[in-house]
């Protein structure tokens, strides 16, 4: 039997005091079952939470040593670049120095 059927076999007065007696019980046992449930959803979200936050820290660690392996290499790029363009200075410079400007010709 039901506790609503038990209930409903009860005389009016007797109901209320059952309600009375029984109802904040259940209502308590009600809300601490809701409690545990919430509280244990809860940390399943945080456990969650704290999985996808290392995750994250992972993946951007990762993605911090890409970006200086792409530095590194383009301050090696930029050294050799300018080391290049100190030799072609020079070349051009020593070009200038050593070229003979044509005799002028008497042509009139």
């Amino acid at each position: 039997m039901s506790r609503s059927e038990w209930v409903s076999t009860l005389p009016p007065w007797r109901r209320l005091l059952a309600m009375f007696n029984w109802r904040p019980v259940y209502d308590i046992e009600q809300r601490t079952r809701q409690l545990r449930i919430e509280s244990l959803e809860s940390e399943m979200r945080l456990l969650d939470s704290e999985k996808r936050t290392k995750q994250l820290e992972s993946e951007f660690e990762q993605r911090e040593l890409e970006r200086d392996k792409r530095l590194k290499l383009l301050e090696i790029e930029n050294r050799r670049l300018a080391e290049l363009e100190s030799r072609m200075d020079a070349l051009l410079l020593n070009a200038d120095s050593t070229s003979q400007t044509p005799p002028a010709t008497g042509s009139s």
